[in-house]
């Protein structure tokens, strides 16, 4: 492979993925107003219209229309750096209005986001056989997780004989 090939596969790989803007997750606390819950936004939303709020959670669908990028996203709650926990608690649902392109095969189902955007209000959507009310934000700036790694449990069966671990004399409490 010639120089100026490989040089210009180095600089492919330095462009971004995605056409977000993608910013670092201390960036995120600076531009918040507001530190209102989600189920507090959809009690009553009038009162949150028009606040930055800062919220997270793992992407359920993500669609392309007209006016930007459509993420449907369950919220859960954020660590100390902002970051989704992955714990199974969570406020309920909201709806994210990105004012450009997203490429959904990279803002996929499963994928942790936080979002820090302004309340626009509720968005009554279907949800199953049941119609859901959305908080909706539009979002001003958006941060996405790396995939975590995969993590292997390993269980290792004990036999019940001393002489069958390889350092069985080592135990204190044999």
């Amino acid at each position: 492979m010639s120089k100026g090939v490989s040089f210009l596969f180095f600089l492919l790989l330095l462009i971004p993925s995605g056409c977000a803007t993608i910013i670092k997750p201390q960036e995120l606390r600076g531009i918040t107003q507001d530190k209102a819950a989600l189920t507090q936004v959809a009690k009553s939303p009038e009162a949150y219209k028009g606040r930055t709020v800062l919220w997270g959670g793992r992407i359920l669908r993500a669609v392309n229309k007209k006016e930007g990028t459509m993420i449907e996203i369950l919220q859960l709650p954020l660590d100390s750096s902002d970051r989704p926990k992955d714990v199974d608690t969570s406020g309920g649902r909201f709806l994210v209005m990105y004012p450009g392109y997203l490429d959904v095969a990279i803002y996929r189902p499963g994928r942790e986001i936080t979002v820090a955007g302004k309340v626009q209000g509720i968005r009554k959507l279907p949800l199953g056989e049941i119609e859901y009310d959305y908080p909706l934000l539009k979002a001003s700036k958006i941060h996405l997780w790396e995939v975590r790694p995969e993590t292997i449990e390993v269980h290792h069966e004990y036999w019940p004989y001393p002489y069958c671990y390889p350092c069985w004399w080592a135990y204190p409490y044999w």
